[in-house]
């Protein structure tokens, strides 16, 4: 994650300046997961009686902690939205759950989901399907490891991922290619 607290630290003051609220790390997983899921379609599917659905847009589910445990509203049109549009709407979405006022509709649709266990200081973990999606992106604590980069070690902030999915849907190397893909947009 260094290039990723490098551009937060550079832009945020005018990111903030400019859009009224904090580039976070959710809505640039949201954004970089969004770019593969349109590229990858059988990730963003589901599997309806024996037939699979792909759809054309990213609907992405966001775990949101509340006081009677988590939520997973959808941000829509993750692929169409900026990352201030969709800083406001996970905003929007967490204030609304955490009051206990989001609507049916609120909860309603998604194609994705992602998770962040690293809140909760969460190492590594196995994240359970978010049915009738198919995939769910785990994220996890961000700690300081060390790396060997250009034959020297460095510390670098590192943080793990998960993708569960439905190996009904998915196949075990499409799965793979989707983390790395992921992996490479982040780190760039």
């Amino acid at each position: 994650l260094t290039e990723i607290m490098a551009m937060r630290k550079k832009y945020q003051e005018r990111f903030v300046e400019k859009n009224g609220i904090k580039l976070g790390f959710m809505s640039l997983f949201a954004k970089a997961c969004a770019k593969v899921l349109m590229e990858m379609k059988a990730v963003n599917a589901r599997l309806d009686g024996d037939h699979i659905i792909y759809h054309d847009f990213v609907d992405i589910s966001i775990a949101i902690s509340t006081p009677n445990g988590l939520v997973v509203p959808p941000v829509h049109n993750v692929e169409s939205l900026g990352l201030a549009d969709i800083e406001w709407k996970i905003k929007e979405l967490a204030g609304k759950a955490r009051e206990g006022k989001l609507t049916l509709e609120e909860m309603q649709g998604g194609t994705f989901t992602i998770t962040n266990g690293g809140v909760f200081g969460s190492m590594m973990s196995t994240p359970i399907l978010n049915e009738p999606q198919s995939a769910i992106l785990g994220m996890h604590t961000i700690q300081q490891r060390p790396m060997a980069i250009n034959g020297e070690v460095k510390i670098r902030p590192m943080m793990y991922l998960a993708l569960s999915y439905d190996h009904r849907v998915i196949d075990g190397s499409s799965s793979v290619t989707f983390l790395v893909k992921v992996k490479k947009l982040l780190e760039d």
